[in-house]
């Protein structure tokens, strides 16, 4: 797999398809970019140049254990770096979960840089309170339990992969336990997306994709987030599972999304190019504008 220097930390990448379309997706947390290996083959038969990212911290990225090097805010400089990295000036870029929060951020840190955003399962306001309930007994496991878990991962390892939705289960099991509870750590200390009052100035077009009956990622979320945002469109999902087993629909939802928004001019570009048309036009031996 190619990767590329953050830090003098080695960020691993995988790219689907080619062209001038590109489509960063980012995973979820203590996940890996595998969990595209689906959705970035169909993206790039439908014209995109899908690219995808293992985080520091996560799949065969280097996973240092220092929980001063996780936050959000150096997710999305990853994400920026990719971008350096592969000589792009834009990118639509998305993510699930902890995916969907590092898009937002990148948004807010350079805005220049996301020409639209795929939201799928946000963690906002909402979830807080779930996010502390799951999430600390599973770093004091991580803390405590390591011995075990480092033998339960050798054997996980060792298992094939077989089925994406397996292996999205199994890809928690299959990691070293330190490198991932520095990652809960530093994301619990920081900030975990930006502030409302920065959401809202956010203008990319943006799909937000949410689902019902899931307390770390309420719809809730989804739809406050779609109501943030100037330019969204909501999608609700059945459940966490329909992209994973029958993604059909919102395959040709995002699909319809990246045609909308590639085949839309950039506003900057025709704001430049309608300034350049009036300057044409009060050149020499025109009337000045009054």
């Amino acid at each position: 797999m190619p990767d590329f220097d953050f830090d003098n930390h080695r960020i691993s990448y995988a790219e689907y398809g080619e062209g001038d379309r590109p489509l960063v997706l980012i995973h979820g947390l203590l996940m890996n970019r595998r969990m595209f290996d689906r959705l970035g083959p169909e993206m790039a038969e439908r014209g995109n140049r899908v690219i995808t990212l293992d985080l520091l911290g996560h799949g065969r990225s280097d996973r240092p254990p220092e929980m001063s090097l996780y936050s959000m805010t150096f997710f999305a400089r990853q994400v920026e770096a990719l971008l350096d990295h592969l000589g792009l000036d834009q990118a639509v870029v998305g993510g699930t979960s902890l995916g969907a929060n590092t898009t937002l951020e990148l948004n807010h840190l350079a805005p220049e840089r996301v020409k639209a955003m795929m939201i799928e399962m946000p963690v906002l306001d909402n979830a807080l309170l779930a996010a502390a309930v799951i999430f600390t007994p599973i770093m004091v496991g991580l803390r405590f339990g390591e011995p075990v878990l480092k033998m339960l991962a050798r054997g996980a390892r060792r298992i094939p992969r077989t089925n994406p939705l397996l292996d999205i289960g199994l890809d928690w099991l299959r990691q070293d336990p330190a490198p991932s509870s520095a990652v809960l750590e530093g994301l619990f200390l920081g900030s975990s997306a930006p502030h409302h009052q920065f959401r809202v100035q956010m203008t990319q077009p943006t799909l937000v994709v949410g689902h019902h009956a899931d307390p770390l990622h309420p719809f809730s979320d989804s739809g406050m987030l779609a109501q943030e945002l100037p330019n969204s469109r909501l999608i609700e999902a059945t459940s966490i599972l329909e992209w994973r087993l029958s993604p059909e629909r919102l395959d040709r939802e995002l699909a319809k999304f990246l045609d909308d928004v590639w085949d839309t001019p950039d506003p900057a570009v025709s704001s430049a190019a309608d300034g350049a048309t009036a300057a044409t036009k009060t050149g020499p031996g025109s009337a000045s504008p009054r």
